[in-house]
């Protein structure tokens, strides 16, 4: 009976996932409201527990915050990188919520990159402007240096 009872509490229940998901989000999302020096605190004590034991659901609370947290806290190479070996849509409530945070992780880097594309295109669209500019102005003073070369008498 004892080795039964035993057995039974190591099987993970199906809610306790979920809840353990819930707990994670909760603690994310206080972690984000909170100061700077509290949100540092939570990393830190993301990171030892993930040292000490590194299971998907310590995993993922390290990821989450690295995620979630503002810079310069926010590490989202380091989040992607946790995520990775847990991310599985068809899994339990924290693989599939890893994929989720790592789709959202991966969105905001593509959207980062596409920014700076388009910044990019913006600057050298500037430069091309100022040249042209600069050659239009070129062209103004040999039109103003022909003008007075013409009024002027030649002695």
């Amino acid at each position: 009976m004892l080795v039964a009872l035993a057995a039974c509490a190591a099987l993970e229940m199906p809610g306790s996932a979920f809840q353990a998901v819930d707990s994670l989000v909760r603690e994310a999302l206080d972690s984000a409201r909170s100061p700077a020096a509290q949100q540092k605190a939570s990393l830190q004590r993301a990171e030892q527990a993930f040292g000490r034991d590194a299971s998907a659901l310590n995993r993922l609370r390290l990821a989450v915050l690295l995620a979630t947290l503002a810079p310069p806290l926010r590490d989202d190479a380091r989040a992607t990188e946790l995520l990775e070996p847990i991310a599985d849509p068809g899994a339990s409530a924290v693989g599939r919520f890893a994929a989720f945070v790592a789709g959202q992780v991966g969105e905001r880097a593509r959207m980062a990159r596409e920014r700076e594309r388009s910044e990019r295109e913006r600057d050298k669209r500037e430069e091309a402007l100022r040249q042209q500019l600069e050659a239009l102005r070129a062209i103004e003073r040999g039109i103003q240096e022909r003008e007075e070369k013409l009024r002027r008498p030649d002695k």
